[in-house]
């Protein structure tokens, strides 16, 4: 009796594990080999389950791809940036957690974030993909800017986005940490400090500066 109780909740178990193995399968064939490169029987050969399967899970590549973008949010931790914006009302603050989640984003998914940039140059539905992730990130930095005090931004709210989309990619944070050796942290920290100082109409808040 006790082992049929939970067979539904095993059964749950082993679709997420399966998810999750096919997912990290994609993950690591896009990256070593392209999108374009890669099929749907490549993934499923590589996660050890059927054509079918992969299918059932994720309909197709795009869809294997959207929820590689999903779970990016995730392992940045998209809830501790909530919580530390929740947590201060210092611009200056403020800028450095949301450098902080960049930071993490980027070296977490960097791979995939670049993944996706490159394979939309011929595919609609990841340019639509990856435009729509840049979006929702200017999205919470205006909803950030609108929360402040008036005169605090030296630019007006768009300008402020523009400025920080172009300060925080995965170029510069390549650029950094591939090409020139620094550590991820340190790349956050120079963030905070360039966002201060760039963005905030007065002296950063020291707390937030390069160290």
């Amino acid at each position: 009796m006790g082992e049929r109780r939970y067979d539904s909740l095993r059964r749950l178990e082993q679709a997420q594990r399966t998810r999750a193995d096919i997912a990290e399968a994609a993950r690591r064939l896009f990256v070593a080999q392209g999108w374009a490169a890669t099929t749907v029987r490549d993934v499923a050969r590589e996660a050890g389950v059927s054509v079918p399967t992969v299918y059932a899970a994720y309909q197709n590549k795009t869809g294997l791809v959207r929820a590689l973008a999903d779970a990016a949010d995730l392992t940045a931790d998209l809830p501790r940036l909530l919580d530390e914006l929740e947590g201060t009302a210092v611009p200056a603050r403020q800028l450095a957690a949301m450098a902080g989640y960049d930071r993490r984003l980027f070296e977490r998914a960097g791979d995939l974030i670049a993944l996706v940039r490159e394979a939309g140059r011929t595919e609609p539905e990841l340019a639509d993909l990856y435009r729509q992730t840049r979006q929702a990130a200017d999205g919470t930095r205006v909803q950030v800017f609108t929360s402040w005090p008036e005169g605090t931004l030296r630019h007006d709210i768009p300008t402020a986005v523009d400025v920080y989309a172009g300060l925080c990619t995965i170029d510069v944070y390549t650029t950094f940490t591939v090409e020139r050796g620094w550590s991820p942290e340190r790349v956050e920290r120079w963030w905070a400090g360039a966002l201060a100082r760039e963005l905030l109409d007065g002296p950063p808040d020291q707390s937030s500066s390069e160290s």
